[in-house]
């Protein structure tokens, strides 16, 4: 329900720029994308061209490459309940799914997709009336997203064996914030990921040492 705040502030932004209220609906029934619905209202109101918002758009969700690599062997053979995943694979929508327990139905993971997004369009839809009808202060709701992310890594730690992951993603931003403030999230990710991979293959070398 914590997309309803997020969705609320993006109709509401979308519709104060200038958009029709319809079309703030619209963007996230078919576009759906957070933080790119987000970046694309500037880039609207600029009058920037498609493929400039596209190629941006790309770029912010190059994340979700990942998302859906991880849950390959999870996803539904049945093609309309695997391309909808594809297409509801959020980053509050994917937290939800690892944390759910091995013998979830695809049916259900479905639902939980679709849940998800009816709560950002029910927001979208509510800030967009606000936004048409009234000029209202949404002060304070820009820490909904944060608030969120937190409940989220909560439950993230909660069904881990160890903490090393947060620790070693909070490591990573405290050394990338440093470098580069405006581009430390892009840092910290990368510093994560060779973590990540340099931890694995030394993973795997102690189990084939072991097994000698």
């Amino acid at each position: 329900m914590g997309y309803i705040p997020l969705g609320t502030v993006f109709g509401f932004l979308f519709v104060q720029a200038g958009g029709d209220w319809w079309l703030a609906v619209l963007a996230s029934l078919v576009v759906y994308a957070g933080a790119a619905q987000y970046m694309m209202i500037p880039m609207i109101a600029a009058g920037m061209s498609v493929s400039t918002i596209a190629l941006a758009t790309l770029i912010v969700n190059l994340r979700h490459i990942f998302y859906g690599l991880s849950l390959l062997n999870k996803l539904p053979k049945a093609k309309l309940l695997r391309w909808y995943l594809v297409f509801g694979l959020t980053d509050e929508t994917y937290s939800v799914l690892t944390t759910m327990p091995e013998a979830t139905s695809h049916k259900q993971m479905a639902l939980v997709a679709l849940l998800n997004q009816t709560w950002w369009v029910l927001g979208t839809a509510i800030g967009a009336v606000i936004g048409a009808q009234a000029q209202v202060a949404l002060v304070g709701l820009d820490f909904v997203l944060a608030a969120l992310f937190a409940v989220l890594t909560v439950e993230q730690w909660r069904i881990k064996k160890s903490a090393a992951p947060l620790w070693v993603a909070l490591a990573a931003y405290a050394v990338a914030y440093p470098l580069a403030a405006k581009h430390a999230l892009v840092i910290s990710i990368v510093l994560s990921i060779a973590v990540g991979v340099f931890w694995q293959a030394k993973s795997n070398a102690t189990t084939q040492e072991t097994e000698k």
